[in-house]
């Protein structure tokens, strides 16, 4: 017995109101339309990989840089307006990115 079923033995004469639409929390982040370039790079012998050439505000872009680094479960860090993450995740990124309505270059390798 779920909830609602519980709530429907208490109060048998209450008529529930239609709920609110949830608020996406993907769309929060600015579109834009030129593409984001995804390169790969080593740094002191490790492989990272760099996205820059976003043009929407700062915080948009630290929302994305902490959506990839849970999805991905790696590490990673916003520096000059660019997202490190530390190994070679290019096709992952570029797919995730993809997938939230942005568009993405690959460059490097």
């Amino acid at each position: 017995m779920d909830l609602k079923d519980q709530l429907k033995n208490l109060f048998p004469d209450h008529k529930p109101t239609e709920e609110e639409p949830k608020k996406d929390v993907d769309n929060d982040i600015w579109l834009q339309e030129d593409p984001i370039i995804c390169k790969y790079e080593k740094r002191k012998g490790k492989p990272t990989t760099i996205l820059e050439g976003y043009t929407g505000a700062d915080e948009d872009f630290k929302k994305l840089a902490k959506e990839l680094k849970t999805k991905l479960s790696v590490g990673g860090s916003f520096k000059d307006d660019s997202i490190i993450i530390q190994g070679d995740y290019r096709d992952k990124i570029m797919k995730i990115l993809q997938e939230k309505g942005f568009k993405v270059k690959r460059v490097g390798g």
